[in-house]
């Protein structure tokens, strides 16, 4: 059985990142939780995924581009996939061994070097730590991971087609 057109399975996990996006504004605005940092930069992956996506999808390349394509959002599903593993992690740190909490990301755009932004935003702390909301189970980094094994998945799919 053949697979789906490039161009489809493109579209389709544009929508699928527009779908987590819509999630995470909801949970956001509605709700009323607050996006730790490293949810930030889980949210920059699935925007970037998402429109690696949608430019391959209108694009519609060849082989080559299509290879490209693929890896550029193989990139932004590992580095999503990183930082969601980062933050179940840390939820599994006693909070006592965490650092109590960080600047905003505002503050340290405007205050801090990029390297050490970096450091400090990956190091994790409390605020990244606590698990406010839960779906069967699983906490939002849990669902996280889940939606950018499925983005990774994709993404190998595109890349190691034949066509």
């Amino acid at each position: 059985m053949p697979l789906a057109s490039p161009r489809s399975l493109y579209s389709l996990a544009c929508l699928g990142c527009l779908v987590l996006m819509a999630v995470a504004l909801y949970l956001e605005h509605v709700v009323g939780l607050e996006p730790c940092p490293l949810c930030v930069v889980q949210r920059v992956c699935v925007i970037g995924f998402g429109l690696v996506c949608l430019i391959a999808a209108l694009h519609a390349p060849g082989r080559a581009g299509r290879r490209g394509y693929a890896g550029l959002a193989l990139l932004f599903a590992a580095a999503g996939g990183g930082t969601a593993a980062r933050q179940i992690w840390l939820q599994g740190v006693p909070a006592d061994q965490l650092p109590a909490c960080l600047p905003s990301l505002d503050y340290m755009m405007e205050a801090l070097p990029f390297q050490e932004i970096v450091r400090l935003v990956l190091h994790g702390s409390a605020d990244c730590a606590e698990v406010s909301w839960t779906l069967f189970g699983m906490s939002i980094p849990e669902w996280s991971l889940l939606g950018f094994v499925a983005m990774l998945g994709l993404a190998l799919v595109q890349l190691l087609r034949r066509d």
